[in-house]
């Protein structure tokens, strides 16, 4: 796995809705449950059952897209105690929930700090060049729309799980699948671990392509323990739809600067011609 840290291509204006993004993800996350406490390395049961009551609030989850039904029991918040020992709380849920705006609160919220900060690191990198190309308004529009698809697409293939599903990584994928589109030969400065960690300057086709390699490998369950608990055909939807969307503009778009002096971690040669 490389770790993109930087890519030459310059912007001409200021991505204020990348921003926004960025600073709206960091504040939903830290003002969810437990989060001051995982920082500490504190967690006591009531405050992961508080966290579960507000994912299954917030979050969206494949059932209620699909079949549009409410459960008949949730997690309350509270702490009960049975034959069983201590545990979560379930009753009738006390809210009303939108199954549909589910999905755009869902693309706010993470499980953890290194889920936010891995999505928030790609989307600074590759957002604001696609915001640059389409505008603030259209980006904005295009970020939601991506992030719409990648959910309902991981919902129809998996119409009966009740597991909350949040992040803002299929919207990102979206970006991604964009930035491909209309960037494919952008050079992208990536980590690679070899040891240490070896810095690289890259073509974006090869980075995103890996990445995408990597995401359609590890939704089939190879590879990785966690299949089951990151939502990797979100994310390959989810990057389909914006290369789909951002096709269009490809033709109008120029291309990125050709990079000079550094390359793959080495000054370049000299090249003379004759």
């Amino acid at each position: 796995m490389v770790i993109p840290v930087h890519d030459v291509n310059p912007t001409r204006r200021t991505p204020l809705v990348t921003y926004a993004l960025i600073a709206a993800n960091v504040l939903v996350f830290l003002s969810m449950p437990g989060v001051a406490d995982s920082v500490a390395g504190d967690s006591h049961l009531a405050q992961l059952c508080h966290l579960q009551a507000f994912l299954d609030h917030y979050a969206a989850v494949p059932q209620e897209l699909i079949h549009h039904q409410m459960p008949r029991v949730v997690p309350t918040g509270d702490v009960g105690v049975g034959a069983q020992g201590a545990g979560c709380v379930v009753g009738p849920p006390g809210y009303d929930k939108s199954p549909e705006l589910s999905v755009l609160t869902a693309m706010f919220l993470h499980g953890g700090w290194l889920h936010l900060l891995g999505n928030m690191l790609f989307l600074l990198i590759f957002g604001n060049n696609i915001e640059d190309r389409m505008g603030h308004v259209r980006f904005a529009l295009f970020y939601v729309v991506c992030g719409y698809a990648a959910s309902y697409g991981f919902a129809l293939l998996n119409a009966d799980s009740a597991d909350p599903l949040i992040g803002a990584s299929g919207a990102i994928a979206g970006v991604l699948g964009a930035y491909l589109v209309l960037y494919p030969k952008a050079r992208v400065w990536v980590l690679v671990p070899f040891l240490v960690f070896l810095p690289l300057r890259l073509p974006a086709w090869l980075v995103l392509g890996f990445w995408f390699v990597l995401q359609a490998f590890y939704s089939s369950g190879e590879g990785v323990s966690d299949a089951g608990t990151v939502a990797y055909a979100a994310h390959i939807v989810g990057f389909l739809a914006g290369m789909l969307l951002a096709w269009p503009l490809k033709p109008g778009t120029p291309p990125p600067p050709e990079p000079r002096g550094l390359l793959f971690g080495r000054r370049a040669r000299p090249r003379h011609t004759w």
